[in-house]
C-alpha cells in the first residue's frame, strides 16, 4: 500500500489534533495529504525524535489528542520509547511508524524490518503497549486509525508501506525553524496558553 493513501485516509479523521512528523519525502506527503493540518503539524523532526517528542506532547497537554508520524528507521533509532509508553501509558497519543524498510531519504539502503524476523508492533506489544498491530492494506490502516483516535491509552500500527513516493505533489517551502513557530503559535491559539512569548528587542 502506499504511504500517500494512509495519509489521506488519516486526515480525513483529523480537526483538532496536533501530529508530529520526521523527515524525508513523508514531510512533502502530509502537506498535500493534509492541508487543513498544516499548522497543527510540526514537520521534520530528527530520526529517533517524532515519537519521543510526541509522547512530551501528550503529557503536557493531556486533553489533546496527539498523532505521532514515525518511520521504521527513526523506531529502531529510539526503541526506548517503546517501554516509556508501556509504562507511562499516555491516553492521548496514537503512533503510526510508516515502514517502508529502508531508510529512503538517504538512498534506499534496508532497515531490519526488512529481514522479515523484525517485528516492531511485537516489541511494542513486548514493551507494554496492549494495542500494536501490523497494517498492510488502505482498509486495515483506516480501521486502526478510527480505533487508535478514539483509545484511551497508546495504541501503535505499524503501516508496511510501499517506497514509492507520491509523485507530482507540491514541495513544503518552510523550513524547520519557520515550522517550529508556526506549529507553537498554533498551540498558543488554539490551548489559550503561552508558550515562547513575544519577540524581544534590545
Amino acid at each position: 500500500m502506499k504511504r500517500f493513501d494512509c495519509m489521506t485516509k488519516l486526515a480525513a479523521r483529523l480537526e483538532n489534533e496536533l501530529v508530529i512528523l520526521s523527515l524525508g519525502a513523508s514531510v512533502d506527503e502530509w502537506y498535500n495529504a493534509a492541508p487543513h493540518m498544516r499548522k497543527a503539524s510540526l514537520f521534520q523532526q530528527q530520526l529517533g525524535c517524532v515519537t519521543p517528542q510526541a509522547f512530551g506532547l501528550a503529557v503536557g497537554l493531556p486533553d489533546r489528542q496527539i498523532v505521532s508520524l514515525d518511520t521504521d528507521g527513526g523506531m529502531l533509532f529510539n526503541l526506548g520509547i517503546l517501554p516509556t509508553l508501556g509504562n507511562e501509558s499516555p491516553k492521548n497519543l496514537f503512533v503510526v511508524v510508516w515502514d517502508n524498510e529502508q531508510y529512503q531519504s538517504i538512498g534506499g539502503p534496508k532497515t531490519h524490518t526488512a529481514s522479515g524476523t523484525v517485528d516492531l508492533a511485537a516489541m511494542a506489544q513486548g514493551a507494554g503497549i496492549k494495542n500494536a498491530y501490523i497494517a498492510r492494506t488502505v482498509e486495515e490502516f483506516d480501521a486502526h486509525c478510527e480505533a487508535g483516535l478514539a483509545a484511551n491509552e497508546p495504541y501503535v500500527v505499524i503501516a508496511k508501506v510501499s517506497g514509492t513516493v507520491q509523485p507530482e505533489i507540491k514541495r513544503k517551502h518552510s523550513d524547520g525553524r519557520e515550522d517550529k513557530y508556526i506549529f507553537v503559535r498554533h498551540v498558543e491559539a488554539t490551548e489559550g496558553i503561552t508558550i515562547m512569548g513575544p519577540s524581544e528587542h534590545n
